[in-house]
């Protein structure tokens, strides 16, 4: 009996009776590992470059390829899906509800200061830090405003750390503020949401590097729906329904 010839690797390789060729191994692998957002790009290739560079040294080649590694599951862009239903206020980040109350949005956005519904999330350096638009609208207002870098899980921070403001007016004419807030380690807050921007809900404006906080100020009448200790997920979580 003639022997079955083997089949080569651009064939595809056997694996408990599936045949697996490199293109569909390549595809599969995009769709597990989630893709980078680009401002983790110079961090991830610092780490390969030392890598290679250190190739023939132990120390130097593992650590370049694990802060590769790190910065990749760091600035990771996984997908998201947004709740249909109209009215709905999504997480715009991944973390833990670590307040609702309410205060007085930002003096810098110049609406007053009658106090406001407000839901915080704090983000760990092991949460995905692509922040996401909470509801569909026009952006109106973008304002910085430098501060400490106090540790981000207190609730002094959203007062004294620095933040960035995004003052997002839907249709209906409701406004929701989502508070970009600096933390211990996060020294660096990225919104590329400009004022005139029209956002859909879910859609990326920004990030933070690396660990930080993210306050969301509701419309008068609006009421979470999420509790403190809750696990947010950016662009699915529902925090509050507007009035």
């Amino acid at each position: 009996m003639a022997r079955r010839p083997r089949p080569s690797a651009s064939e595809g390789q056997s694996l408990q009776g599936l045949t697996v060729s490199p293109r569909h191994m390549l595809e599969l692998l995009r769709e597990t590992v989630p893709p980078v957002h680009p401002a983790g790009l110079p961090f991830i290739l610092a780490g390969l470059a030392l890598a290679i560079l250190g190739r023939n040294h132990r120390w130097p080649r593992r650590t370049g390829l694990l802060a590769a590694g790190a910065c990749a599951a760091f600035f990771r862009h996984p997908p998201r899906v947004p709740p249909a239903r109209p009215g709905a206020v999504v997480a715009p980040a991944d973390g833990l509800v670590c307040l609702a109350d309410s205060a007085a949005p930002p003096a810098e956005l110049k609406m007053g200061d009658t106090p406001l519904p407000r839901i915080s999330i704090f983000l760990s350096i092991f949460d995905a830090h692509v922040l996401r638009a909470p509801v569909s609208g026009q952006v109106i207002a973008v304002q910085h405003r430098p501060g400490r870098f106090g540790s981000a899980d207190l609730p002094s921070a959203s007062d004294e750390n620095e933040r960035t403001s995004v003052r997002i007016r839907t249709e209906s004419g409701a406004e929701v503020v989502a508070v970009q807030i600096a933390g211990l380690v996060a020294r660096r807050i990225v919104c590329n949401a400009r004022a005139g921007d029209k956002l859909s809900i879910g859609d990326t404006y920004g990030l933070i590097r690396f660990g930080s906080r993210l306050d969301i100020y509701l419309p008068p009448g609006a009421e979470p729906i999420v509790r403190v200790g809750q696990r947010a997920v950016a662009g699915e979580t529902v925090l509050a329904e507007l009035p």
